[in-house]
């Protein structure tokens, strides 16, 4: 089977500016005007060259999309020491543990995102990904539901969601989540694969065959290799008509 992977979330954050009005308060009468302006001049070069919550994601993204998984971890993490509710440092965060499968670590980034942001559905897909990786399905279910639910043409949730009752052995709740998929998006290779996979696991051959011959004519180089070694396929493996198939 084919799981989607997890999304990034790249959305600019926008962050309101420091107020310096009261920072150079002085009980001197005789103060002169251009040590006052002096001064507030000092605090709100400081101000800008301090860094913000919003450079160190920034940062974590570049390296996020670099790969540099630690580095993006460490940069998300000065993100939300200058700013807890970064909602999109903590989204990414758990992309980032993910990504070095540290699962239980990344789910619980995106809870702290849940929290704070409880209507994000890439954060409740992403999450379905890491229980997923764990084989936690029921939950991983569940949060594939919270996303569908903020957005049900979500075709990756669908996809997903529809692999994880597979693995519980719900066939046909699984090949109606491929078909919610389908209806989505009609060229949607990975969800007509999952569905020959779903039919090669109950012996279903016809079907099966169907399936994967409408995911090869879509991608063809990716599953005609796939197919090869899938041990979803053990069960068919030995007919003539999947034989020619994946020949």
């Amino acid at each position: 089977m084919v799981l989607r992977r997890c999304l990034i979330a790249s959305s600019f954050i926008t962050f309101s500016t420091i107020g310096c009005s009261d920072w150079a308060n002085s009980t001197a009468k005789n103060t002169k005007q251009v040590v006052q302006e002096s001064n507030v001049s000092q605090l709100l070069i400081k101000a800008k060259s301090a860094p913000k919550a919003e450079d160190f994601v920034n940062q974590g993204n570049n390296l996020l999309d670099a790969s540099r998984y630690p580095e993006a971890i460490a940069a998300y993490d000065q993100a939300i020491a200058l700013k807890p509710k970064t909602t999109e440092a903590w989204i990414n965060k758990g992309n980032a543990l993910t990504s070095l499968k540290r699962y239980k670590e990344a789910i619980a980034s995106y809870d702290q995102a849940i929290t704070i942001k409880p209507d994000k559905d890439i954060t409740w897909y992403n999450r379905g990904n890491a229980l997923t990786s764990l084989q936690r399905y029921p939950e991983a279910i569940a949060a594939y539901d919270q996303a569908i639910a903020l957005k049900p043409n979500k075709s990756e949730a669908w996809i997903n969601r529809g692999i994880a009752l597979a693995k519980l052995q719900r066939y046909p709740q699984a090949l109606q989540s491929y078909d919610k998929a389908i209806a989505i998006k009609p060229d949607k290779h990975e969800a007509y694969y999952n569905k020959a996979c779903s039919y090669a696991l109950q012996g279903n051959v016809e079907l099966a065959i169907k399936n994967l011959d409408k995911a090869m004519k879509l991608s063809p180089a990716k599953y005609h290799k796939l197919a090869k070694t899938d041990p979803d396929f053990n069960k068919i493996r030995s007919d003539k008509r999947f034989k020619k198939l994946i020949q």
